[in-house]
């Protein structure tokens, strides 16, 4: 026997492509005999044998002798878990689908997420119903509630939920990127065939076209529990003199509630509800109507006939709340017709407001900022002018944080943006360590990250002012918190040296929809002073040297509540 063992390995030894024939041919039969015992031997399986109602595992490993523990380590454990999933996914996976992996005799991964793709399709068939392809104008919107852009992630889904969670009853998507929600769809149905364009995050759904909305029906569990979102208290108003073309829309009620009126005015796309008594009055902010004269509370404070503690105002002073209808007649935005012949700069030191103005100012002349740098969120939030160089021309202004020689003298005007410097730098180490609306981590704010980033940054406020000043060729000085307090009045000024038309109805709008995307909800409040006594006498004495520079230029030197008296 050892002698013939030893002829065998001298042959193959001489012979090796026959050895590594001989191996690849015995491993070759070895997987089709394994293949063969796995799944050759397999039956198909019918309902009642799928069924818990026949009898348990033992019976049914009974009638399959050749899958033994490899059957159950691809498969179902036992029946019991062949109920559960039928359970979930309903009586067409018992029986159809069953029958349907039985014959393909495959019980791996890519089964189980057709399976759960299906049952995503068929939860969102159960949200939202589909009601086609409509037309949709920048002056005149299909769906005229809120709405949002996100050029990088939107989904139908996103929309949808967005929409919802407002309580809107339609959700619409337009140009792959857009979403626009409304009680009501105010636009005609076109072809499918026009809304063409892809999802910007959701590869294979559509997202609407070039002026066509996707629209969507909202599927609320309860009619009775829709809800418009919380109206916002605007204040007590005197009556306006010409009540019928200052508010279009009056509905005598004789139970009044502000939630009457305000669903009222929110069912008709409104953005204001004026209380006056027994009677609900609709509109927008107009200058006949402009909202900037608040009178005492204490007139409009008479009780609504169906609430016992809200004021529903008189027929000489209006409770006035906002609603959630957007008011689109400032959202229309474009880059400019012609090139500019001049550069405008929006100037700011980081953490000033810089993003927040941009916002308001797109809103407020119908054309697109454009910006220094290029950021790519705020790109797919939907400011278009971001991918455009700066020197294009075609956008009204640019943003930039510059403060050297040579970058300010390349500009032909500028807006200076000023901000207190200790709510400046807690925004930006914020913006910085949190992103554009989030906040920075406790350990940040307690490590060695703040203390070197004021040591950094505190002198770059005063220099940025200082150096604007001197080397701007046309400057318009703007306080952060003058742009808060009036901002009628103060976006008004930008826009006047912007060029523009300052129309003031489009002004009263912008006030209406001040918020944009990337207005951080507040300053997170601390438990703690970030700012140690050393570094208050340090930005003291910054302030000190912005405020001179100003008022040495015969402008207003820097709000009080720069230093605490």
């Amino acid at each position: 026997m050892a002698k013939l063992w030893f002829k065998v390995q001298r042959y193959f030894r001489r012979k090796p492509v026959r050895f590594f024939t001989f191996l690849a041919l015995y491993l070759t039969a070895g997987s089709l005999v394994f293949l063969h015992s796995g799944f050759g031997g397999q039956p198909a399986i019918s309902q009642s044998q799928a069924s818990p109602a026949v009898g348990g595992p033992a019976e049914v490993a009974a009638e399959l002798p050749f899958l033994g523990d490899l059957h159950l380590a691809r498969g179902f454990r036992d029946v019991g878990e062949a109920s559960s999933i039928a359970r979930r996914y309903g009586p067409s996976f018992k029986s159809k689908d069953t029958n349907e992996r039985a014959k393909l005799g495959d019980y791996g991964g890519a089964w189980s997420r057709a399976l759960k793709g299906r049952a995503v399709r068929e939860k969102e068939e159960e949200r939202a119903k589909y009601m086609g392809c409509y037309l949709d104008d920048t002056q005149s919107r299909a769906l005229r509630g809120v709405s949002f852009f996100d050029y990088k992630k939107m989904t139908v889904f996103r929309c949808q939920d967005n929409c919802a969670e407002r309580g809107y009853l339609y959700a619409g998507l337009e140009f792959g990127a857009e979403c626009y929600c409304g009680h009501k769809i105010q636009a005609a149905n076109v072809s499918e065939a026009e809304c063409d364009m892809g999802c910007k995050g959701e590869r294979g759904s559509v997202c609407g076209g070039a002026n066509r909305l996707s629209v969507y029906r909202l599927q609320l569990a309860q009619e009775s529990a829709r809800r418009y979102g919380s109206a916002v208290f605007r204040g007590c108003f005197r009556r306006p003199n010409n009540l019928s073309l200052a508010l279009p829309v009056t509905v005598a009620m004789s139970n009044m509630s502000v939630d009457k009126c305000v669903d009222l005015c929110t069912e008709k796309e409104f953005p204001l509800a004026a209380l006056a008594g027994t009677a609900c009055h609709c509109g927008f902010p107009t200058t006949r109507f402009p909202l900037h004269e608040r009178e005492d509370e204490q007139l409009c404070a008479q009780r609504c006939s169906a609430e016992e503690f809200e004021s529903c105002g008189t027929s000489s002073h209006f409770i006035v709340y906002q609603t959630q209808v957007q008011d689109n007649r400032c959202m229309d935005r474009r880059f400019l017709p012609a090139k500019s012949k001049q550069l405008i700069a929006l100037a700011s030191f980081p953490g000033a407001g810089n993003t927040w103005a941009r916002h308001l100012i797109e809103l407020a002349t119908g054309f697109y900022t454009g910006s220094y740098y290029f950021d790519g969120s705020l790109y797919n939030k939907g400011f278009k002018g971001e991918r455009d160089h700066w020197r294009s021309g075609r956008t009204i202004c640019i943003k930039t944080h510059e403060s050297g020689q040579k970058e300010i003298e390349a500009f032909d005007a500028a807006i200076l943006l000023i901000r207190n410097p200790y709510k400046a730098l807690m925004a930006e180490f914020n913006r910085k360590y949190g992103g554009h609306i989030g906040f920075a981590a406790h350990a940040h704010w307690k490590g060695k990250e703040w203390p070197e980033f004021v040591r950094n940054y505190a002198p770059w406020w005063a220099t940025h002012t200082l150096d604007w000043l001197k080397f701007g060729k046309r400057v318009l000085v703007v306080h952060f918190e003058d742009l808060k307090r009036d901002l009628f009045a103060q976006l008004g000024r930008m826009v006047r040296l912007l060029g523009a038309a300052a129309r003031e109805d489009r002004l009263l709008c912008v006030e209406s929809q001040k918020d944009g995307n990337f207005k951080r909800s507040g300053l997170r409040k601390l438990e703690f002073d970030p700012y140690t006594p050393d570094m208050r006498r340090t930005i003291a004495a910054y302030i000190r040297m912005v405020d001179a520079a100003l008022r040495a230029r015969n402008l207003t030197g820097v709000p009080d509540d720069y230093c605490p008296r």
